[in-house]
């Protein structure tokens, strides 16, 4: 699970304050206008944001002084992170060794990564020569490698189509599901947002952010609170 226990994140001068609980194999969407806070959230969680106080646990593990690279997360961003003079496969196998010196055992581990993400037989390109939807699996099937107990999407997937986004969002769900590995995804968008198993509310006022916790998306849709309900007026 993801807990975030009266936590207090700082990035300049902008503070967040977040009371959030995610029971664990549950996906959940972060939505909110832009400059409440919800990617600090994540950046927090993977340790890029500095914690001021409060707790931040994931799957029952206190994260405080845990480097990013220690932490039991994977953080997957809009742009996809991809090194350009390395293949597919290459960028793929860096979410298990950095230096690439793949087993045998590992490196079927890619290709099955890549299988699983739709990729198969695309190892040997180069990501200039796949598609958007195509870079943007290739970064989820390394990071669905990592094997991290969480996975915390900053709208990856924003820059696709509507019918792509969801297929996406549905890889997944369907790759999360059997690791029973809890996802937070930050979204603008209503519709992505309530395909969720919850919901959280990222509400911004006078250059400060709060999230007080996430319930059922449907539930919460079906009665926002006044400032997702102005949001939403906003978004349609």
């Amino acid at each position: 699970m993801i807990a975030l226990e009266g936590m207090v994140a700082q990035s300049g001068d902008f503070i967040l304050r977040a009371d959030l609980a995610i029971p664990k194999g549950a996906f959940c969407a972060l939505i909110g206008p832009s400059g409440g806070g919800k990617s600090t959230l994540l950046l927090a969680i993977a340790g890029f944001v500095a914690v001021t106080a409060g707790r931040v646990v994931v799957a029952g593990r206190d994260l405080a002084g845990l480097a990013p690279a220690a932490r039991p997360v994977s953080l997957l961003f809009q742009d996809n992170n991809l090194f350009p003079h390395l293949s597919v496969a290459q960028n793929v196998g860096l979410g298990l060794r950095p230096d690439l010196r793949l087993s045998a055992a590992q490196a079927a581990r890619v290709e099955a990564a890549l299988a699983e993400t739709g990729l198969e037989g695309l190892g040997a390109r180069l990501p200039d020569q796949l598609s958007g939807g195509q870079r943007q699996r290739a970064a989820l099937a390394r990071a669905l490698l990592r094997d991290r107990p969480a996975l915390l999407l900053d709208e990856p997937f924003a820059a696709l189509g509507p019918g792509l986004r969801a297929e996406m969002l549905a890889l997944v769900r369907a790759a999360a599901a059997p690791r029973a590995t809890t996802v937070l995804m930050v979204t603008h968008h209503p519709g992505d947002a309530r395909t969720a198993d919850l919901a959280a509310f990222c509400a911004s006022e006078d250059g400060a952010g709060r999230i007080d916790g996430a319930r059922p998306s449907a539930a919460l849709f079906a009665d926002p609170p006044p400032g997702l309900a102005a949001y939403l007026g906003a978004t349609g």
